[in-house]
């Protein structure tokens, strides 16, 4: 009996399931699916940092207000 017998795998994954029990392994799994989401966007971040989108200047642009010409009026 190898490592690779699927009757092995399934003693290890009952016996792993057992010592951390299911709800442990679920939060494990949604960490780690969280931390691999967060390195992506980190990723994508640096990428977008390098070139500047046209429509964030735009909103930017049209939320500023001018504080003279509020005074002004």
């Amino acid at each position: 009996m190898g490592l690779s017998s699927p009757i092995h795998w399934l003693f290890v994954l009952l016996i792993v399931v057992l010592i951390f029990g299911t709800k442990k392994l679920g939060n494990i799994g949604h960490d780690l699916g969280k931390a691999i989401k967060g390195f992506k966007d980190g990723m994508k971040g640096e990428e977008e940092e390098k070139k500047p989108d046209a429509t964030a200047r735009q909103v930017a642009d049209s939320a500023t207000v001018d504080i003279d010409a509020k005074e002004k009026k």
